[in-house]
């Protein structure tokens, strides 16, 4: 379904009227109601400019007689061209940095580590094909190395170990036989 030009006149005319955004939909026909309420929105029609029955505008009227709060609605569609302003600029926000929410993987300490093993990593680091999240596949190491937050983190990269996340040195820090880490709890 495409929004013709005939058809958004039709739609105008009818949320004018005061009408629906579902009986717009069934007159239309081919697009539903939220589609009906979001042209509205992006056309800016959010408010209404008639439609109400005789007997509730009287009555809508009469209040707005004895008070002045009321009057200032009107102001409204004065600011309405601004909303259309906004829409059509594209908003340029900040770089975020938003972390994940899961913790990194257990990083042991330099004293869990054998010096080999800790030698390794380093040395593989230094040959690591520093990948972002983005260019990971099933075969590289996914070892993160530094912060997420900021622009200096990376993935090792490295071909993978078949069956493990991560490459040949990585897997060495990162699992440990059982019985070390029962040592470790007592």
């Amino acid at each position: 379904m495409s929004w013709t030009d005939e058809r958004v006149e039709v739609l105008k005319k009818m949320w004018g009227e005061g009408k629906s955004a579902s009986q717009i939909a069934k007159e239309l026909g081919g697009v539903t109601r939220n589609a009906v309420i979001g042209k509205v929105h992006r056309l800016g029609l959010s408010n209404r400019s008639g439609g109400a029955s005789p007997a509730k505008a009287a009555a809508k009227e009469k209040p707005a007689a004895k008070a002045k709060a009321p009057d200032k609605p009107k102001a409204a569609p004065a600011a309405e061209p601004k909303q259309e302003n906004t829409v059509s600029k594209p908003v340029i926000r900040p770089k975020l940095i938003v972390t994940a929410g899961q913790p990194l993987p257990p990083q042991p300490s330099a004293n869990e580590i054998s010096p080999e093993a800790l030698a390794s990593v380093r040395e593989v680091e230094k040959k690591a094909k520093k990948l972002s999240v983005m260019e990971l596949t099933e075969r590289t190491c996914k070892w993160p190395v530094g912060d997420p937050a900021t622009e200096d983190f990376w993935f090792c990269g490295l071909p993978a170990q078949a069956g493990k996340p991560y490459c040949e040195a990585h897997v060495g820090v990162a699992f440990q036989p059982m019985s070390s880490r029962r040592d470790r709890r007592r």
